[in-house]
């Protein structure tokens, strides 16, 4: 593939920034605060698309900014890989900023000016993660992410809050400098370089011993957002948080950029040959494998609705791991394809448990029975995103779980291909019920009440996308064959 130097893949990066400053300085006037969220988010999206075409003719966008010394730079670099997520969260943050508008007002929440300038803060770590062209890069912005949204786990400032918050730092900032830094710091030790680039992967491959491991298991560990077990306990203790926070969280930024990075370094620091060499692939695979069921096992017991939804995006999450840990190009594309996928129907997920708390201040399970009758539009879109996270076509979770599949009866692991199945069977263990209960329980009488049209719109626009990609995923695979 050929590199090309532009400016391009710092432009969302620096739209985000200002957009932040914005925000602080419309502090005194809400509706421009909003405005500033939404034009920002726009823009930022836009200046996204503007790459696609030049990394769809198989071009590498990269921008240096800085060289500390040999080997270590800060610099962007954008393939199809940065362009998946950079899409999704820059999309997605559009969705939420009309989404943030309804439920901050509806309940009319303090605080709202630090709340979106960490939101969008937020944002920036994200889209800084998906351009990064270095592992210093990458802990630079993956590190601003767990800074900005500490405030907006602790957002209620209560006990139950601060006691949340500040297990989300414990496990955030402690595998980052515990595990995270010494990884960084042993493969420059083995390659004499941070960049992504063929000199990474051929320092690494040379080396192939005890501590080339060790470094891979600590990379793994050490991206703790990725929420793979036994590092996983912050995720559902931080649904304290408000309901648009849990998108965020789950959806957009944040656990997203754990996985992303722990894909980014599978496939740029390591690469698939060390991993099947080594056999590390099929290790992580079922590594993973127990976060996949183990999570939904537990999902099934919980009857609070956000940390019944905590569970499933922790199982959820190793399926992206679990799909490049084939080595294979479909489970690899299975795995990638699941970051969006996910994406879209946990986005959607969120945003209906936010609605239904608005609009009936209601927060469990055994609550919502015929609450379909009086949100029908929320709780379609709930039974929709859940068919995409069961894995049923024609819905986006299909067809990663099918690239997957097929990922695994490449490889011959029959281990593997019962984890995806049965998994599946677990998925709809927990998501059914709570449409069954939405429909075919409690009084069955139309009376409509809904949220705000801020907030249900873009519930029902996340779910209609979670269908299209599952119906025309064709530009998003394609796009995802660009590795560089």
């Amino acid at each position: 593939m050929k590199e090309v130097y532009s400016f391009k893949p710092l432009i969302p990066v620096l739209i985000t920034l200002f957009t932040v400053f914005f925000i602080i300085f419309s502090r005194k006037r809400p509706n421009l605060r909003e405005f500033w969220s939404i034009l920002g988010s726009s823009l930022t999206f836009f200046s996204v698309l503007l790459m696609i075409k030049e990394v769809a003719e198989g071009k590498i966008l990269f921008f240096r900014l800085s060289q500390i010394g040999p080997g270590l730079s800060f610099f962007f670099r954008v393939d199809g890989l940065s362009l998946i997520f950079g899409l999704v969260s820059s999309f997605l943050w559009i969705l939420a900023s009309f989404y943030n508008i309804g439920y901050m007002r509806s309940l009319n929440e303090h605080a709202q000016t630090r709340y979106y300038a960490c939101f969008t803060s937020a944002i920036l770590g994200a889209q800084g993660v998906a351009y990064a062209g270095s592992l210093l890069t990458l802990y630079l912005f993956y590190e601003i992410i767990t800074v900005v949204t500490y405030p907006l786990v602790a957002h209620h400032q209560d006990k139950e809050a601060y006691e949340a918050g500040k297990k989300y730092l414990f496990y955030l900032m402690g595998t980052s400098k515990g595990l995270l830094l010494p990884a960084m710091a042993l493969t420059y030790v083995f390659c004499g370089t941070l960049d992504f680039s063929l000199s990474i992967q051929e320092g690494l491959f040379s080396q192939k011993d005890f501590w080339v491991s060790l470094t891979y298991w600590f990379f793994i560990l050490g991206f703790a957002k990725a929420a793979i077990m036994p590092l996983h306990n912050w995720l559902p203790t931080a649904m304290v948080a408000p309901t648009p926070v849990s998108a965020l969280l789950h959806a957009v930024a944040v656990v997203k950029a754990g996985v992303f990075s722990i894909v980014r370094v599978m496939l740029s620091v390591f690469g698939l040959a060390f991993l099947g060499e080594t056999g590390l692939g099929v290790l992580t695979a079922y590594f993973v494998s127990i976060t996949i069921i183990v999570a939904s096992v537990i999902a099934l017991t919980k009857d609070d609705l956000k940390e019944r939804l905590a569970y499933s995006t922790i199982s959820q999450l190793s399926y992206v791991v679990l799909g490049v840990s084939l080595l294979l190009p479909q489970g690899v594309e299975g795995g990638v394809f699941h970051i969006l996928a996910h994406a879209l129907g946990k986005i959607t997920l969120f945003f209906c448990a936010g609605a239904i708390y608005v609009a009936h201040h209601k927060k469990k399970i055994s609550e919502l029975g015929g609450i379909g009758y009086k949100m029908p539009f929320t709780m379609g879109a709930f039974a929709l995103a859940s068919l995409s996270m069961i894995g049923v076509p024609p819905v986006g979770g299909f067809v990663s779980k099918y690239f997957m599949l097929q990922g695994a009866m490449g490889i011959g692991e029959m281990g593997i291909m019962v984890v995806l199945l049965s998994s599946s069977l677990l998925n709809a263990g927990y998501f059914a019920p709570i449409t069954f209960r939405a429909f075919f329980e409690g009084e069955g009488r139309f009376q409509l009440k809904e949220a705000p049209l801020w907030m249900v719109i873009p519930l029902c626009v996340t779910a209609l996308l979670s269908i299209f990609v599952g119906v025309w995923p064709d530009p998003f695979i394609s796009l995802m064959r660009r590795l560089g």
